[in-house]
């Protein structure tokens, strides 16, 4: 998977331009981290070739990646749709990522450099402003980019490789099921406060503070089903591929 997506816009591509099967990764990606595609939407290759104004092999290397991503279920002979996690596994996934980013986050504290940690301290700031201009895509992408700061600077790198992997399991199970009603799962303060047990090198202080973000995160979650009636045209904004 590209550690980098999630520091790339969507951006229209230049008119006449060609379709990648990376925009396609991008732009379903997207749509799904922005509620725009429930839970077991279906992605036919017809429709989505459509969609794009690419042939179905293209699509089909789209929907290849898109399932290592966890970002939809492909099966042979049927027809790739969103993933629609169980309950059981949303609470294995939370889970999971609270005991390894929780580790790393203990064993970072008082060790980040100077750099990083100003990385990290703009990310924190940009959310804010993010949100607070109500620009919720931006909201997510910084929001993002501050735990794969944290994975990619992990001591331990296997922990770093599969926090890389579980944030955006996380992500994508948020966006799925995040109450409807609620605009955004934005918890002002969390991500300073756990720079704040960085800087102070207080190891267990962190570990707590990634558990409680994300037990927090996991109570905003809404797990009753929802309808997967959609106009994938309409969605993916036809072959100019729009977001």
């Amino acid at each position: 998977m590209n550690l980098g997506w999630h520091n790339k816009r969507l951006s229209k591509p230049k008119e006449g331009g060609r379709v990648s099967d990376q925009d396609i990764v991008e732009h379903i990606r997207a749509a799904v981290l922005m509620q725009r595609l429930p839970p077991n939407t279906k992605l036919p290759e017809i429709t989505l070739g459509e969609v794009f104004g690419v042939s179905r092999s293209v699509v089909r290397k789209a929907l290849t990646r898109l399932a290592a991503e966890y970002v939809i279920n492909q099966r042979p002979n049927q027809v790739a749709r969103v993933r629609a996690p169980t309950i059981e596994e949303t609470r294995e996934t939370f889970s999971a990522r609270r005991l390894i980013e929780g580790e790393i986050a203990a064993l970072q504290a008082g060790k980040l450099d100077a750099t990083t940690m100003a990385a990290l301290e703009q990310q924190v700031t940009a959310e804010k402003q993010a949100y607070d201009r109500r620009d919720e895509p931006a909201r997510i992408e910084h929001s993002l980019t501050i735990h794969h700061l944290l994975a990619e600077h992990a001591s331990n790198r296997i922990l770093g490789t599969m926090l890389t992997d579980l944030v955006l399991r996380t992500s994508i199970v948020i966006a799925l099921y995040k109450r409807p009603s609620l605009a955004s799962c934005y918890l002002e303060g969390d991500h300073a406060q756990l720079l704040t047990h960085l800087a102070r090198g207080d190891a267990e202080a962190a570990r707590r503070c990634v558990h409680d973000h994300l037990y927090s995160l996991e109570a905003l979650l809404d797990l009753s089903p929802r309808a997967a009636d959609t106009d994938l045209m309409a969605i993916l904004g036809g072959k100019s591929a729009q977001a």
